[in-house]
C-alpha cells in the first residue's frame, strides 16, 4: 500500500456492517479506490453479502452474520486490500459521461459571482473553468439518487456559506469545497447555488429511479436561459437536454 500506514482501515458498524476507510478525506484517489473495492467485492458473489454501497472514501459492507461470520469475512478483505494497490485501481467498467445543459448565474443561480469571488476569479473565468471541467459521481447520498460530484481545481475550496440558502429547486448544480451537489429536489442548502438544469436525478416513475451511478461523469455545458426553458417544455424524459456515451475503458 502507498497510502499513510493508517489507511486502509476496516471498522466495525453495528452487528452487520464493515467500513473500509481508504483516507480521513476525499481525494480523486481515496474515490478512486472506494469505488474499485466495492466494485472487486461484487464480482466474488460472496454468499452472506447483503449490500455494499461507496461514499467519497470508504466502502461500506452490509452482511448476514449468521451466514458469514464477522471474523472470516474481515480476513477475506484484509487478504484482498493487500492483493493491489487500491489508489491506483481502474474504475469500474460501464461508467457514462454526462453532458448536462446549464444556465449559470441569472437569477435561476443567483449565488454565481459570489462563489466566483470566492475562488478569486471573474464571473466569466469561473463559468469557464467550470463548464470545462469533467467531474466524477463521488457518491450517491442526503436524497435519493443524488450526486457528490468532484473534484472541482483547488480554487474552488470555498468554504459553505454560514447562513442556509432556504430553498433551491430541483435541478440546483450548487458548488463548496471543491466539489458540486446536483439537486434531486427542492432542499434547502448551505452551498452556493451557481447553476441550474433541468436535469432529474430521481426518477420514480421509470425502472431505473436513479439516473446516475457512483463513478459516472458529469460535465455541465453553458447554455442560455432560452434555451433551458425550450429544454423544460420540450424533455419529458428527465434527462434535461442531456447527452450520456459510455466511457471507454
Amino acid at each position: 500500500m502507498t497510502q499513510s500506514r493508517q489507511f486502509p482501515l476496516i471498522r466495525t458498524v453495528g452487528f452487520d456492517g464493515l467500513l473500509i476507510t481508504f483516507a480521513d478525506s476525499m481525494t480523486e484517489r481515496s474515490n478512486r479506490a472506494a469505488l474499485a473495492f466495492r466494485n472487486e467485492i461484487g464480482k466474488l458473489k460472496i454468499e452472506g453479502l447483503v449490500e455494499t454501497s461507496a461514499s467519497l472514501a470508504s466502502t461500506y459492507i452490509r452482511f448476514d452474520p449468521i451466514q458469514l461470520p464477522h471474523a472470516e469475512l474481515e480476513t477475506q478483505l484484509l487478504a484482498m486490500l493487500e492483493q493491489q494497490d487500491w489508489y491506483n485501481a481502474p474504475l469500474p467498467s460501464g461508467r457514462r459521461l454526462w453532458q448536462v445543459p446549464t444556465v449559470y448565474g441569472t437569477d435561476l443561480a443567483p449565488q454565481m459571482d459570489e462563489a466566483a469571488a470566492a475562488a478569486g476569479l471573474s464571473t466569466a473565468e469561473a463559468i469557464e473553468r467550470l463548464s470545462q471541467t469533467r467531474v466524477r459521481v463521488l457518491t450517491i447520498g442526503f436524497a435519493p439518487g443524488q450526486p457528490y460530484l468532484g473534484p472541482l481545481g483547488p480554487e474552488f475550496n470555498i468554504p459553505r456559506l454560514q447562513e442556509l440558502n432556504p430553498m433551491v429547486p430541483e435541478g440546483a448544480l450548487v458548488l463548496a469545497i471543491s466539489q458540486f451537489v446536483l439537486f434531486s429536489g427542492p432542499t434547502p442548502t448551505g452551498w452556493r447555488h451557481v447553476g441550474q438544469t433541468a436535469f432529474r436525478c430521481f426518477r420514480p416513475e421509470q425502472t431505473q429511479s436513479f439516473a446516475l451511478n457512483p463513478g459516472d461523469e458529469m460535465q455541465f455545458i453553458p447554455v442560455s436561459r432560452d434555451a433551458l426553458e425550450e429544454i423544460r417544455n420540450t424533455c419529458t424524459d428527465g434527462s434535461g437536454g442531456a447527452t450520456c456515451q459510455e466511457i471507454a475503458a
